[in-house]
């Protein structure tokens, strides 16, 4: 038997409302996602594409980073549902700090890329650089997204808002935030063995 969507109290259908815009919002980011490793995967069959390209460190110390960071997030629903509200924003914190490192390494990595000569565009340029360059910036936008959920959320905990029958912004913004790791791991170990 399937779930009634019509059926509870006001509240509980505008709770189901936000988080069916939410799961939107993510599968069409997959399929945006979906649509440029699949650019990747046929343009990889081009002449001028060069599959001796190394990515850069620090997108994979970027992605230790943002792996912990959704430990962290965890953490913080764990302690609200606790009431222990100095733990949750404590964790909340540490989130925010991480995806902020998680942004630097990105950029440093870029950086990289461009100190050994690869460029998103123009005569020095090809087509795979292009494409890793544009991945991971349009990913860092979104976690630009994520991080201002997260303020959100933190202003929201700091006023005192979550409880542990009250999560509902708290899991909005865990499950997106969760989202862009799993999205950027899984963007990692793409462009790792698709050569």
């Amino acid at each position: 038997m399937g779930v009634d969507l019509t059926q509870g109290t006001p509240q509980e259908k505008k709770n189901r409302a936000k988080k069916m815009m939410l799961w939107f919002g993510i599968v069409s980011l997959i399929m945006a996602f979906a649509g440029w490793t699949s650019a990747y995967i046929v343009s990889s069959k081009r002449k001028d594409w060069l599959d001796t390209i190394e990515l850069p460190q620090a997108f994979f110390i970027s992605t230790v980073i943002i792996v912990l960071s959704s430990l962290t997030y965890i953490l913080a629903k764990a302690a609200v549902k606790k009431d222990d509200q100095k733990k949750t924003t404590l964790w909340l914190l540490v989130t925010l700090g991480l995806g902020i490192v998680f942004i630097v390494l990105q950029f440093y990595g870029f950086s990289q890329m461009l100190e050994t000569g690869y460029y998103f565009t123009g005569p020095t340029s090809n087509i795979k650089m292009s494409y890793i360059f544009l991945i991971a910036f349009v990913h860092i936008l979104h976690v630009v997204a994520g991080l201002l959920s997260l303020l959100v959320v933190l202003f929201n905990q700091v006023r005192g808002k979550y409880k542990a029958d009250n999560l509902l912004g708290l899991e909005l913004g865990a499950t997106f935030w969760h989202f862009l790791d799993i999205l950027w791991v899984y963007l990692i170990l793409f462009m790792f063995f698709v050569k």
